[in-house]
């Protein structure tokens, strides 16, 4: 059965072991996945478990990375990656690609198989398609977290990520673009609604889109500031 979901965010970060600890404890999350991989795009991560979905932290560990130029002309400010799990990437892609949309990487390996978008054609963060074999069930493999993620889950502070927020000159413009790149109807409030989790568009006086906030179900309610994101914690 077709499905998408919002699944993953990206942030990066020129410490990783600082913003790693600060998001383990503010959020009340378990570290569940360090991948060797990535160090082929000279970076490190780690992904933490926020109930089926995940916050992963990047660091560049050499120059002239993609994400340590986003760091560069960020601040350090602003999320970096959207990431949508799905039954079928391939197709996303062709439909991003009939819009113009260019292809940044494409991650395969026998388990998985992932797309990533080009951010100067999507505007505000990268977007990424991805599915791993067995992955129809939320609760099951998810081939960026690691083989056992499930051990990490904790529940006492953060347990949901509801939704991503972000903020542009143009809401109404650039949520009809993701709405028409993600096949999803727009809200008159500007939210595009996944299988499990929202987009949400909101007015910004910066003069380009960025990624700004993040919203999750949480035991109490709170606001956060991390890796240069507002985390807004909803009982």
């Amino acid at each position: 059965m077709p499905y998408l979901r919002l699944r993953q965010i990206c942030l990066v970060a020129a410490d990783l072991a600082r913003e790693a600890a600060r998001i383990g404890q503010g959020l009340g999350l378990a570290e569940c996945y360090r991948d060797a991989n990535v160090a082929r795009y000279g970076l490190e991560n780690v992904l933490f478990p926020v109930g089926s979905s995940f916050i992963e932290i990047v660091s560049p560990t050499r120059p002239g990375t993609t994400a340590g130029r986003f760091l560069e002309r960020h601040g350090g400010r602003h999320g970096y990656m959207v990431i949508l799990d799905c039954d079928d990437p391939e197709a996303r892609q062709r439909h991003a690609e009939s819009l113009g949309i260019r292809v940044a990487n494409v991650i395969r390996h026998d388990t998985y198989l992932g797309v990533q978008l080009h951010p100067k054609d999507t505007g505000a963060a990268m977007i990424e398609f991805n599915h791993t074999t067995g992955g129809e069930d939320p609760m099951g493999p998810y081939a960026p977290a690691g083989p056992d993620w499930q051990r990490a889950v904790r529940t006492n502070v953060a347990r949901r990520l509801v939704a991503v927020e972000i903020e542009c000159p143009e809401p109404d413009r650039l949520s009809a673009r993701w709405a028409e790149l993600f096949e999803k109807p727009q809200t008159k409030q500007n939210r595009i609604q996944f299988d499990a989790g929202e987009i949400r568009f909101l007015s910004g006086r910066g003069p380009q889109p960025v990624f700004s906030g993040v919203e999750l179900e949480a035991a109490a309610s709170t606001t956060l500031e991390l890796c240069g994101v507002r985390f807004r914690l909803i009982a």
